[in-house]
């Protein structure tokens, strides 16, 4: 391992490293374990013994710095370097490094929550709490979406599977009918920030299809509470959100009482990407999971995602529509 040290701060994940060198003593024992937990909270991978690595940036320089105190207040000592690979070791190869380290922690948190699931679904009498597991798995989830430097692919798993016990049936019991049409009209549609397939495609439904003249709103978690004309879409204790099996996109459609083939065609396509249940198995789910997948990637703003998918869903109804496979 070869490394060029840099004398100014590097701002944004992925354009440099940070690498803490240290060395502790062997007496207490416990030190090294307390040490050993406070580095996997920072999610930092170790290229050799007793080097650790992390993106550079203001907050891990600051925590680096933090634990390096607390080191050479415990008697042992060690160094911060601030690097650039150069022999030995690419870019790309350290942050597959991070998002395999991350990967696995999606993956015991995806594991148990199907496990959770299962016991849910197959529980007669007495169910498991599903509010309390629910609190435990988004803290879960929040603690390595923290350390996830990288985007791992592992966190839209571990989202999807979240979403299906938020929307469950057991956390969902009540279906609602059909709704006036005067009663969606000139609403603001508020949903959850970072939009993905279901709140895209349904966004691409509502203003097309429901409330043309309508506004969309985006909110930070689960728990708005609207203002007066607001309807909320795919959000825990909304008017719109996933129904026994179905997806918020087949409620909208349910509860706007439309009937048009080309949107329960991609109705069908939505569920099948949202739920991973391959329900109705149609042979254009692939095709628009990876498109949905690459404007997710290539576009942060909520805004862009909601233009690139009326791209794509226009195109796709117009396909449907016009009499294409499956219509």
């Amino acid at each position: 391992m070869a490394a060029k040290i840099k004398p100014s701060p590097l701002e944004t994940p992925g354009s440099g490293w940070l690498l803490l060198i240290h060395q502790l003593p062997a007496k207490p024992a416990y030190m090294r374990v307390k040490i050993w937990r406070r580095l996997q909270g920072l999610g930092v991978v170790s290229l050799k013994n007793s080097v650790f690595v992390l993106p550079a940036t203001e907050q891990t320089r600051g925590e680096f710095q933090r634990l390096l105190k607390d080191i050479e207040r415990d008697g042992g000592d060690g160094l911060i370097c601030q690097a650039e690979f150069v022999a030995g070791m690419r870019n790309d190869q350290v942050r597959g490094m991070f998002n395999a380290a991350r990967d696995a922690d999606y993956g015991a948190v995806a594991k148990d929550l199907r496990h959770f699931a299962q016991a849910l679904g197959k529980a007669k009498k007495r169910k498991p709490d599903l509010g309390s597991a629910l609190i435990k798995f988004r803290q879960r989830f929040a603690d390595i979406s923290r350390i996830d430097y990288f985007g791992a692919p592992g966190r839209m798993r571990v989202e999807a599977l979240l979403a299906g016990l938020e929307h469950s049936p057991i956390a969902n019991s009540t279906k609602r009918g059909a709704m006036d049409p005067k009663e969606l009209t000139g609403r603001t549609w508020v949903t959850r920030q970072d939009i993905h397939v279901d709140r895209i495609a349904s966004a691409w439904l509502i203003k097309r299809f429901i409330d043309p003249h309508g506004t969309l709103k985006f909110v930070p978690g689960n728990d708005y509470q609207p203002l007066r004309g607001e309807l909320r879409y795919d959000m825990r204790d909304g008017e719109f959100t996933h129904e026994g099996d179905n997806c918020s996109f087949e409620t909208l459609l349910k509860r706007a009482d439309i009937s048009n083939p080309a949107l329960r065609a991609i109705g069908e396509i939505i569920h099948d990407i949202d739920l991973k249940d391959g329900k109705f198995g149609r042979p254009e789910t692939a095709g628009i999971a990876h498109v949905i997948a690459g404007i997710c990637r290539t576009h942060a703003e909520d805004e862009a995602r909601i233009a690139r998918g009326k791209e794509l869903f226009d195109d796709t109804y117009e396909q449907f529509r016009r009499g294409g496979r499956g219509a």
